[in-house]
């Protein structure tokens, strides 16, 4: 498989994956690498990474952390289960990622604002983004391939992201359950 998509870092402004012809998956599919492919090879490769890789991190955005929606409780609950099942998994909420202007200490606080900052001060080498509105899970997924080696996996209750490593789209609890047996 050629990879289109990989894990950087990419230097200061890389090209955009739409750039380099990716394109969303299909209802039904995944893109790894940004490649269409079925949901369960790209499960299977996150899998992988996650398992493989150092201080893997589940980063969980406004959409799965506030009971928003009548599914919502229930993926957040499968994403719990998936944690326990990942050796030494943490959990880096991101509950509100607006800026904060007009200076922030990145070293004083938690700072969601930036992941590609936490991923590179935690060593974080495979990360998953779950419940990240669209906007923002595009712009720092490239951000994060631009400076870190981080494996990328986008769980998305959307369509998905073409900057990730691996993004499964139309996500629900069963799906996370799913992931979680493979």
């Amino acid at each position: 498989m050629l990879k289109k998509v990989t894990e950087g870092p990419a230097g200061y402004m890389p090209q955009s994956a739409p750039y380099m012809g990716v394109e969303l998956a299909p209802e039904g599919q995944a893109l790894l690498y940004g490649n269409k492919v079925s949901e369960e090879e790209a499960m299977r490769d996150a899998a992988r990474a996650l398992l493989t890789r150092d201080n893997p991190t589940i980063f969980p955005g406004p959409q799965v952390l506030w009971d928003w929606k009548d599914d919502v409780a229930a993926k957040a609950e499968a994403l719990l289960e998936l944690a326990s099942e990942i050796p030494n998994c943490k959990i880096i909420p991101m509950p509100d990622y607006r800026p904060k202007y007009p200076k922030i200490d990145v070293k004083a606080e938690i700072n969601p604002n930036h992941p590609n900052l936490t991923i590179l001060d935690n060593k974080i080498k495979a990360c998953v983004f779950v419940g990240v509105h669209c906007h923002y899970a595009n712009l720092t997924l490239r951000m994060i391939r631009a400076g870190t080696d981080c494996y990328t996996v986008a769980l998305c209750a959307y369509m998905g992201h073409e900057e990730a490593m691996a993004s499964i789209r139309d996500l629900h609890a069963d799906d996370i359950h799913k992931f979680k047996e493979l």
